[in-house]
């Protein structure tokens, strides 16, 4: 035992020699400025639950280009629109890879967010953007979408007839699921009536994005991922595994249709399922997600709530139903969905990009394999960028022309470069159609326990930027 504490000071001194080592190391690297590391852990500890208000508020002090440690892993973090505009568009090609969590590595073998951008992901976006999210095919489907709003618009009828409260997030859920299930198996994957088969459902997205974006010691630490510590890994293939069961019965019920059932499933089936993960999980949960962000906003800002409703009146008129061509000629309505992008992007963080080769960038050393986090939620809330950036304000967007369409890097929610999100054309019309329509029906209010108080607006962090508390209200058919 003797001899054993003996050699506790020089394994601590090795220790400090190894951490001093890698000070040297970083400040000759010439990395962006950042907080010092500690020993092993680097600067986990500054992450906390809400890694974007933490990297924003370190942002402030050591700049919009601004590199840590965490971990094992350098990580750079791009805090404005000057310096994402480096890596989006000026070096786009070198940062088009992902930094892809070792929680989904399994899934990402076959996944468009998470491929890197070689032949097998060029042609799954060619797949996205010429047959399911061009603008032909989008107009060829409007009917579907229609019929979906029109049941979402019935349903909350019969609750506001019934005094019934409205879960915001999951009426928006499910409509946008069924909108996606009709489009690509011809049939709902649930009810808006079904509140068992739909609310689960959307915990089995939540939950997949939850683990996804689940700080995760195998990320932060490479050498420990096969060990799968914290079990997200394993928790991850159970969540996709209940998916894929989704998926195959309803694909086996199309090839049955077709008389193309052959009653196994291959290689080949476990990309569809993959693909299909990919296109409901984005794009049922990151549009109720900001249909629900909305509605809390407006709940919170009458003035504001008039103002858009008044739109809809004059602009709409009694028909109140809105076809897809109309918004164009809803200049607040779309602001009210630009102000939402901004104060609550659905994906704080973006998808990580990761350096496919050491390059310079504003003075600075990015080295090859440094993870790359784009917080633009932090660039939403930049008061260099907006006045008064906490505050909801719709009409700062009518005195400026920006778009979140990836040109504009102050409000990119959706990505920009090679790497946009490809299902950004159909979430535009769903949000501002489902949007408007809930608005043009009914008239809304807190339920009473809840009136005086203002909506909790916490926020749960994931892949997805989630509202912790649901927002369940009351409606009125005007």
């Amino acid at each position: 035992m003797a001899d054993l504490l003996l050699w506790v000071p020089w394994v601590l001194l090795s220790l400090l020699f190894i951490y001093l080592l890698d000070l040297l190391a970083q400040s000759s690297r010439h990395l962006p400025p950042g907080p010092r590391p500690l020993p092993f852990i680097g600067s986990l500890h500054l992450l906390g639950d809400q890694p974007h208000r933490s990297l924003a508020v370190l942002a402030k002090k050591y700049g919009p280009l601004m590199s840590l440690r965490l971990g094992a892993v350098t990580t750079v973090v791009v805090s404005s629109p000057e310096v994402a505009r480096e890596f989006l568009q000026k070096h786009d090609a070198v940062f088009a890879a992902r930094s892809v969590p070792e929680a989904a590595r399994d899934h990402a073998r076959n996944s468009v967010p998470w491929l890197p951008p070689g032949a097998k992901w060029r042609a799954l976006r060619k797949i996205m953007a010429t047959e399911l999210f061009a603008p032909h095919r989008l107009d060829a489907l409007h009917h579907l979408r229609q019929e979906k709003v029109d049941e979402l618009v019935s349903h909350v009828g019969r609750l506001a007839r019934e005094g019934a409260p409205v879960d915001i997030g999951r009426v928006a859920f499910t409509t946008s699921l069924n909108l996606l299930s009709r489009t690509i198996f011809s049939r709902d994957l649930t009810s808006l009536d079904d509140h068992g088969a739909s609310k689960d459902f959307q915990q089995l997205i939540t939950d997949i994005m939850e683990a996804a974006g689940s700080p995760n010691l195998s990320d932060f630490f490479p050498a420990l991922a096969a060990v799968d510590l914290q079990g997200l890994r394993r928790r991850l293939t159970r969540l996709f595994a209940r998916l894929h069961r989704l998926f195959d019965g309803e694909i086996d019920k199309r090839r049955t249709l077709r008389g193309r059932n052959t009653g196994k499933r291959g290689v080949t089936d476990k990309k569809e399922d993959d693909f299909l993960e990919d296109l409901f999980a984005a794009g049922s949960d990151t549009s109720s997600s900001t249909v629900e962000w909305a509605m809390a906003e407006l709940l919170q800002n009458p003035i504001r709530m008039d103002k858009v409703c008044n739109e809809l009146v004059q602009i709409i008129g009694s028909r109140r139903k809105i076809e897809e061509s109309e918004i164009g000629q809803l200049p607040y309505l779309q602001a009210v969905i630009k102000e939402t992008f901004r104060l609550h992007p659905p994906v704080p963080l973006l998808l990580p990009r990761q350096a496919t080769t050491t390059i310079q960038v504003l003075d600075y050393i990015i080295p090859k394999g440094a993870k790359v986090l784009i917080n633009v939620w932090a660039m939403g809330r930049d008061i260099d960028i907006w006045s008064e950036p906490e505050k909801f304000m719709p009409e700062r967007f009518l005195e400026r022309s920006t778009d979140f369409k990836g040109g504009d890097l102050e409000l990119i929610p959706f990505g920009a470069g090679r790497r946009i999100c490809p299902g950004m054309p159909l979430a535009v019309r769903m949000v501002h159609v489902v949007i408007a329509s809930l608005l043009i029906h009914f008239k809304w209010r807190l339920p009473v326990e809840v009136e005086g108080n203002r909506i909790d607006m916490t926020e749960k962090f994931g892949v997805t930027l989630a509202k912790a508390i649901p927002l369940c209200v009351m409606a009125t058919s005007t």
